[in-house]
């Protein structure tokens, strides 16, 4: 069975998860807990942190299941 990525979004950014290649390390929810949050669906609040502290915390994903792409030019 499939399971689709997931998408969650400010005006700023758009955060994307894709389970299947989750190893669940939980790096994001142990360092940045107000945006990724394990016991809370749904489990990302976008709204939780900077959108600098929120790309920070993607980039130290070590499989690669969280990505971000701008949807503005520029971040704060």
């Amino acid at each position: 069975m499939k399971i689709n990525a997931r998408e969650f979004s400010n005006s700023e950014i758009t955060v994307t998860y894709d389970p299947c290649i989750c190893k669940h390390a939980d790096n994001c929810a142990k360092q940045l807990s107000n945006v990724f949050r394990d016991s809370v669906i749904p489990w990302i609040d976008i709204n939780g942190a900077s959108s600098a502290q929120i790309i920070k915390q993607v980039n130290k994903c070590p499989t690669g299941a969280l990505k971000y792409y701008l949807n503005k030019k520029e971040v704060a």
